[in-house]
């Protein structure tokens, strides 16, 4: 399956400034998300950027990086406007949308976010399992999944922050997407739904748009970065992991 795996950062994060460039033990977040991608190692990996210093950074390594319009609303916006510029972007048969403040994410759940696609879904995704502690932090992402094949295939129907009681096959929504073209360019020519706009999520507008999103389970909650305490806790992780 011809892939390409682009990475969204954005330096005017309203919650943590200048959040791609962070020092994690030494090295910038977005530098470790690239690290990660190129380990998975199923296709050219882009850092779809906005800023100066970001695009310097992935160069400097031997990376490819693509400047961005920073007016651009969402990191799916700026995927898209990154693989326009790429050649032959049509031809990709599955696009990544890897966040870039999941620096530890396993390159081989990069891999497993292609299956959906190999198995007739125009989006894939990623859950893995939702603890008791997380059902009621709203800042996790809960979905819904009706599994075709149990933690192989699913159908994810349904995205939500506010958990949702007595409902079975719940999940931790891992933001990590695979999209056809076709998938993408229809995603990016429509606007935001109701349901999109009072989920705050996404997800909606392609739910809305009776494109199904389809899921496979991974048993790693790659650790993402909102705030400077989530810092703390990645360094610990990481220090801890190194003992």
């Amino acid at each position: 399956m011809k892939t390409v795996i682009i990475i969204p950062a954005r330096m005017a994060s309203k919650r943590f400034p200048g959040k791609p460039m962070v020092l994690i033990d030494g090295i910038p977040m977005i530098q470790r998300v690239w690290q990660q991608a190129i380990k998975a190692n199923i296709g050219d990996t882009y850092v779809a950027c906005c800023e100066k210093e970001v695009f310097e950074l992935i160069s400097s390594q031997g990376g490819n990086a693509i400047i961005t319009d920073p007016e651009l609303q969402s990191g799916t916006d700026r995927v898209y406007a990154a693989l326009k510029k790429i050649n032959n972007y049509s031809s990709f048969e599955s696009i990544i949308n890897l966040q870039g403040d999941m620096p530890l994410i396993n390159p081989n759940d990069i891999k497993k976010v292609n299956i959906p696609l190999k198995n007739d879904f125009e989006i894939g995704t990623l859950v893995t399992d939702l603890t008791n502690e997380e059902e009621l932090n709203q800042n996790i992402t809960k979905v819904t999944v009706n599994w075709i094949k149990e933690k192989s295939i699913g159908n994810a129907f349904d995205f939500y922050k506010i958990y949702k009681k007595n409902l079975k096959k719940v999940y931790h929504h891992v933001g990590i997407y695979s999209y056809t073209f076709k998938a993408l360019a229809k995603f990016i020519s429509m606007k935001p739904t109701k349901n999109e706009l009072n989920y705050k999520l996404e997800q909606w507008r392609a739910l809305d748009a009776n494109i199904e999103i389809g899921a496979t389970f991974v048993e790693n909650i790659p650790i993402s970065i909102d705030t400077k305490e989530d810092l703390i806790n990645i360094e610990t992780h990481i220090k801890e992991k190194n003992d």
